[in-house]
């Protein structure tokens, strides 16, 4: 991803060892602001989608192919169904409980200040609705690859049959990213990077961290306000967090590594 190679990140060196060298004295480098990007981690998978109950504007052929993909991967939440009363579809989205759709997460980066320049480094497995479910991220952010389009099919080939590898190569890009996004706080990928970022960055690798609940109340809201004040509300429901503290009780520490379990201290 970075194009500057004589410009190296706060991890690289962490995460790649001696692989991580600047380019030799002589070689052409491009600009530094050209070797920077943001990786984002869009939880948006089918079995992300069908677990959360919500509805994704698919109508009736959605409902119908999440519902069969419930009873064949879910069977307990069926039977769930059946015997209790759930939240509704509107109230699960009311209260943040829907992951955001790509069409939503293209928003929240819009307002974030993020434009067609950024180069975006797309983590995750198979996005649910393949790639015409993408074309509003990829139609305002051009530069936006993933593993699979970055690497040739003989790079990527001795990884392919192997699902924690591929997600190895996920972790090193968006670890060492310029930015790092996630859409879910809860899952344990975004907690691995976000974590590794405050342990390792020194205080320099930012985390974007959405309050899924506030942007719900904005997007229900974002066809009867102005942009000025949907780019405010937005950077006001999305946290940033690049600065180490200690871990709050019972949190991950995964995500909030500076703890007594994980820091070594001095032996009497």
């Amino acid at each position: 991803m970075r194009q500057n190679m004589s410009r190296l990140g706060p991890l690289d060196k962490h995460l790649l060892g001696p692989l991580a060298e600047p380019k030799k004295k002589g070689q052409r480098s491009h600009s530094t602001k050209a070797s920077r990007y943001l990786a984002l981690h869009l939880r948006f998978e089918i079995d992300m989608v069908a677990h959360s109950l919500c509805e994704f504007g698919g109508g009736k052929e959605e409902q119908k192919e999440l519902e069969a993909y419930r009873e064949k991967h879910f069977p307990a939440l069926i039977e769930l169904k059946k015997t209790q009363k759930l939240p509704s579809m509107a109230a699960l989205r009311e209260e943040g409980l829907c992951p955001l759709m790509p069409e939503e997460t293209v928003l929240m980066l819009a307002a974030l200040g993020f434009n067609r320049k950024t180069r975006i480094y797309l983590a995750g497995a198979h996005i649910y609705g393949g790639k015409s479910r993408l074309t509003a991220l990829t139609t305002l952010f051009p530069n936006l690859v993933t593993k699979e389009n970055l690497l040739s099919s003989a790079e990527i080939e001795p990884f392919a049959n192997f699902s924690s590898q591929l997600a190895a190569l996920d972790f090193i890009t968006c670890t060492a990213a310029d930015n790092f996004a996630m859409t879910d706080s809860g899952s344990q990928f975004s907690s691995l990077v976000s974590g590794y970022r405050i342990y390792y960055g020194g205080g320099e690798m930012p985390t974007i961290r959405p309050n899924k609940r506030r942007l719900a109340d904005i997007f229900v809201k974002n066809n009867t306000i102005e942009w000025s004040v949907f780019e405010k509300r937005v950077r006001k429901a999305v946290r940033q967090t690049k600065r180490v503290f200690s871990r709050p009780t019972g949190r991950s520490v995964y995500r909030y590594p500076r703890c007594l379990e994980c820091m070594c201290s001095d032996q009497p």
